[in-house]
């Protein structure tokens, strides 16, 4: 994601946003720190995860922020009916707690994001306009987690596994995909597999479709959460 991207979002208008806590003084604390930015705008709050789905539906919101740890539906389960019901609103989860369990339950239920909330206050406006701009945003602490979990997993599988999509990749797919997941460019990947670029953008596109993925980093993401890689 280019900051100019990111740039040209937010002066466009200002990017909409609910809070989900169930910590109500961290909200208004929350909502304080943002409601002095130009570029952001919170648009409401919840308490729960069955709030903050009636919540967005009433609101639409374009970035969710999203505590974990919550009573009535926790946030890895609102999460989950949020990118079900509402693919369009962009997750981040904001938490005081970063164990593999909860990294993991979060992003494979569809958050783009994933702070800590001692996070700085610029840092997470940075990262409410990078996801509303369909980026992804991980906390470094969390980052580190994922690169050792995919450190561990296999070179190659042995045998072929059924995959948990509802259309599954092809071959060619598959072989995009890992060389996307590496950080290859488009050019780089059709110089692996000596493809022509524009074919490789279609795999690429197609890829991103299957997995319900809005850029690179979240394929990625997903695919090593689903694992196909």
């Amino acid at each position: 994601m280019t900051s100019s991207r990111v740039e040209l979002r937010s002066a466009a208008s200002p990017v909409r946003v609910l809070l989900v806590d169930d910590q109500a003084l961290f909200r208004e604390a929350l909502a304080t720190l943002l409601g002095v930015r130009d570029d952001v705008v919170v648009v409401g709050e919840a308490g729960d995860g069955e709030e903050a789905l009636r919540r967005v539906a009433e609101l639409a919101p374009e970035v969710v922020l999203m505590d974990l740890r919550m009573p009535v539906l926790d946030g890895v389960g609102a999460t989950r009916r949020l990118h079900v019901e509402h693919p369009e609103v962009r997750v981040i989860a904001l938490t005081t707690f970063d164990d593999d369990e909860d990294v993991f339950a979060a992003l494979r239920a569809g958050a783009v994001g994933y702070l800590l909330k001692d996070v700085p206050s610029a840092r997470l406006v940075e990262a409410v306009l990078t996801a509303a701009a369909g980026g992804s945003v991980l906390d470094p602490s969390v980052a580190a987690k994922v690169v050792a979990r995919v450190a561990r997993l296999p070179a190659e599988s042995p045998t072929p596994r059924a995959q948990p999509l509802v259309v599954p990749l092809s071959e060619r797919e598959v072989d995009v995909l890992r060389l996307l997941a590496d950080g290859r460019s488009n050019r780089e990947i059709a110089g692996t597999l000596h493809l022509a670029e524009g074919t490789v953008k279609n795999h690429v596109t197609n890829v991103l479709g299957k997995l319900g993925a809005r850029d690179r980093t979240q394929a990625a993401l997903r695919a090593r959460a689903l694992d196909l890689l």
